[in-house]
């Protein structure tokens, strides 16, 4: 199978904008903001569909010698579900347009800038 057809088979979890499977996420329907679909990521693992469940994947392959970081960067992440949208500044930044007010990467008690000066 291709990945086109792959991600032709693909369903999206989403209805009308919304992704009523998690009860904290933003209103995209009017943010201007474009739905993206799931897709397959270079491991053959489906992202974006919000069942976590495909064949391929780390999580069902976990063993005590698996290395957590063979999960991480862009290609495990999906742009508009994901789990991060649901916090109160990305729910304002979808559903008001307004950026977020926190310095961008503020730790909530430490001053990570202390010394680089």
């Amino acid at each position: 199978m291709s990945k086109n057809e792959k991600k032709e088979n693909l369903k999206s979890p989403l209805i009308d904008g919304t992704m009523p499977h998690q009860i904290s996420s933003p209103n995209f329907k009017d943010s201007g903001i474009k739905i993206e679909p799931p897709f397959v990521n270079e491991q053959g693992v489906v992202i974006g569909d919000s069942f976590y469940d495909s064949p391929n994947s780390p999580l069902n392959q976990w063993t005590k010698e698996t290395d957590p970081s063979v999960m991480a960067g862009d290609e495990w992440v999906h742009p508009t579900n994901d789990i991060g949208w649901n916090t109160d500044e990305n729910i304002d930044l979808v559903e008001k347009q307004k950026p977020p007010q926190a310095a961008p990467f503020m730790h909530p008690t430490k001053d990570v800038s202390k010394g680089t000066d």
